[in-house]
């Protein structure tokens, strides 16, 4: 949301994008996909709106991803405290706290995370990793006279996600489990650009535990 208000792309900058892959990943959708106004989407976003959490979503990886996209950027995780968290969510499936972890796509991301080769890891820039994939990134744009950004409250975030043309989350339990397909073929297919996302950030930050 800085960049759109006109500031400077950063670190924190990529960690809010990492939020919105870690919702993608856990939606099986790209976050906001049937909003075609670009300015009220901006508008939306600087005034702290953010794609709705969904059901069944452990709550440590709501809460990291929360923490991710908030919009103060000083507030965000880096990415070795992201890094560190994801292991110790990862715990939690391997000691089988979770239901279903065999056929969780968290717990599939959270492994491929775990597992990569970090002498295989491409040289490419960060955003030259995000316009390769085919994860959906929502573009940059930055308009003028847009509002400080901020975090919406409880209430906002539930009047904007009961209009009409908010995302809507399958509430059918067949419904539901074709999304969960879904969401299972997309890490399929981009699970090593995730991979790529995590270590090309955590390279970035010097940490090399």
């Amino acid at each position: 949301p800085e960049v759109t208000f006109g500031k400077g792309y950063t670190k924190a900058s990529d960690i809010y994008s990492i939020a919105m892959l870690m919702w993608e990943v856990s939606s099986g959708q790209p976050p906001f996909a049937n909003y075609e106004n670009n300015y009220n989407l901006a508008m939306n976003t600087v005034n702290g709106i953010r794609p709705k959490v969904v059901s069944g979503t452990p709550l440590k990886y709501k809460g990291l991803m929360q923490q991710c996209w908030d919009a103060d950027p000083t507030k965000r995780p880096d990415i070795v405290t992201i890094r560190d968290k994801i292991r110790e969510i990862n715990k939690l499936y391997h000691q089988d706290t979770v239901p279903n972890n065999d056929m969780n796509i968290i717990w599939k991301f959270l492994y491929s995370f775990k597992t990569n080769n970090l002498d295989k890891i491409s040289s490419l820039d960060i955003m030259s990793i995000y316009a390769s994939s085919s994860l959906s990134i929502s573009k940059i744009y930055q308009f003028e006279n847009l509002p400080e950004p901020r975090n919406a409250t409880e209430e906002e975030q539930e009047a904007y996600h009961s209009k009409p043309y908010s995302f809507n989350i399958p509430e059918d339990i067949d419904d539901f489990n074709k999304s969960n397909q879904n969401t299972i073929n997309i890490f399929k297919e981009n699970s090593k650009t995730l991979s790529r996302i995590f270590e090309k950030l955590r390279l970035g930050s010097g940490d090399s535990k």
